[in-house]
């Protein structure tokens, strides 16, 4: 079988999709990933096959708008008009983007792998193979169990559950539809249809076969998810074999108790040095040694204690067993990442799913209530710090969570059911 994963995003984004080919190249499958130029560096070391794309929106991570829309999550009416002008200006960006992905179609593929917010659906329709939207987080398929994750925070009553989920699936279509329209009719030569720009529909009007890289284990209980729906567990992407840390990761491990990781990823707020100022004296307040990652700029330090190691970055898997806590944005990945290491957490949400994932750590009792980044201060994350490194029983907790959400093995069931989908297709194409 042939797998061609096309993703975008920042760092967060594309790792789980990495992990993914990974595991169907180790199961015998052929997976190609088309993913931004600027993230080659991710598959690398697992000699995967890569297709750069357009870097896209990501080219604008350092504007001023971009960093307000991520601060203020689009809240209010600035927040909405904030939110349209962003998606006025990245729609020519994802043009070229979408374009790219096109071209790497070219050599063909027996099923298509798709984040749901990206359109492939219409390059497999022209391939005329299986699209298989693959979601890393639960704001894609309506549920009556929970409402919109992208509405945390707003009470909806449970009748309207999954009404919720429209508003999103309306965004998306409003960001992309005139693009895929234009990518559909000039390249890839398709008519236009009802429901195309639906990633839930095949086109042929029936259900598609939908992945979703989290685990149930830490969703709201009694889920109705359909049976086209497969939450599979985390895609967790193995620390590569040639990784070594540096001697100065080393001997700083070594030299103390363990230390909290503080880390935001690629979230860039609008203030990151007081992001910095804020941490710096949480950690002092808290008494704790830390190890911090600067990401793509969200946290500033002019200089630092003694007690604190900034990294570049280093391979979650490899590093979360080794601290005491994980202080982090809530993204989906290091979400994973931090249960699977069993490690007590601290969420500091900025934007979309962000709340919901920092909701769900406190409801499964292994992280204090959530820090939203807007409203971060010292003393407040100071004292969530210290919960986290000196309650024993969340320690149990998420230890326990941790091993269950392990065992889940999630790429492992998540290449199982592509194999399923794309065994029609690929008749004498396994390699």
């Amino acid at each position: 079988m042939k797998a061609l994963i096309l993703t975008h995003g920042t760092r967060g984004d594309v790792q789980p999709y990495v992990a993914l080919a990974h595991a169907l190249r180790a199961a015998g499958h052929e997976a190609v990933l088309g993913a931004p130029a600027a993230s080659a560096s991710l598959a690398e070391p697992y000699g995967l096959r890569f297709i750069p794309l357009h870097d896209g929106p990501n080219t604008l991570i350092d504007d001023p708008q971009i960093r307000e829309a991520i601060e203020t999550n689009y809240r209010g009416l600035r927040g909405k008009k904030t939110a349209l002008t962003v998606i006025k200006r990245t729609k020519p960006l994802m043009a070229k983007v979408f374009a790219d992905m096109a071209a790497a179609a070219k050599d063909g593929a027996d099923v298509i792998v798709h984040p749901p917010g990206i359109p492939a659906h219409h390059i497999a329709e022209r391939l005329g193979v299986p699209a298989v939207p693959a979601a890393l987080q639960p704001v894609w398929v309506p549920t009556g169990t929970f409402p919109n994750p992208m509405m945390a925070g707003l009470k909806v009553p449970k009748a309207l559950n999954r009404a919720s989920y429209l508003p999103t699936r309306l965004l998306l279509r409003r960001a992309s539809a005139a693009v895929a329209d234009q990518l559909r009719r000039d390249t890839l030569h398709l008519p236009r249809r009802k429901g195309r720009h639906d990633v839930l529909l095949a086109p042929d009007g029936g259900p598609v076969t939908v992945l979703q890289g989290f685990s149930k284990l830490v969703l709201p209980p009694r889920l109705d998810y359909p049976s086209w729906v497969h939450t599979t567990g985390f895609w967790y992407l193995p620390t590569p074999a040639d990784w070594t840390p540096t001697s100065e990761l080393k001997a700083f491990l070594e030299s103390g108790p363990p230390p909290v990781y503080v880390g935001f990823g690629s979230m860039a707020g609008a203030d990151p040095r007081r992001v910095g100022r804020v941490v710096r004296e949480a950690i002092r307040l808290a008494g704790v040694r830390a190890v911090l990652v600067s990401g793509w700029g969200g946290i500033q330090l002019d200089d630092l204690p003694e007690n604190v190691l900034l990294l570049d970055q280093a391979p979650h898997g490899w590093l979360f067993p080794q601290m005491a806590a994980i202080v982090h944005h809530g993204g989906s990945g290091t979400t994973g990442a931090a249960l699977t290491a069993g490690r007590p957490q601290v969420v500091c949400p900025f934007v979309a799913d962000q709340p919901f994932w920092a909701a769900r750590m406190h409801a499964a009792g292994v992280a204090p209530p959530p820090q939203p980044q807007r409203h971060l201060t010292s003393q407040g994350l100071a004292a969530a710090i210290r919960v986290a490194v000196t309650d024993q029983a969340l320690a149990e907790r998420a230890e326990s969570l941790g091993r269950r959400i392990a065992a889940e093995d999630g790429v492992t069931a998540a290449v199982t059911i592509l194999e399923r989908v794309g065994r029609g297709r690929s008749a004498g194409r396994r390699t």
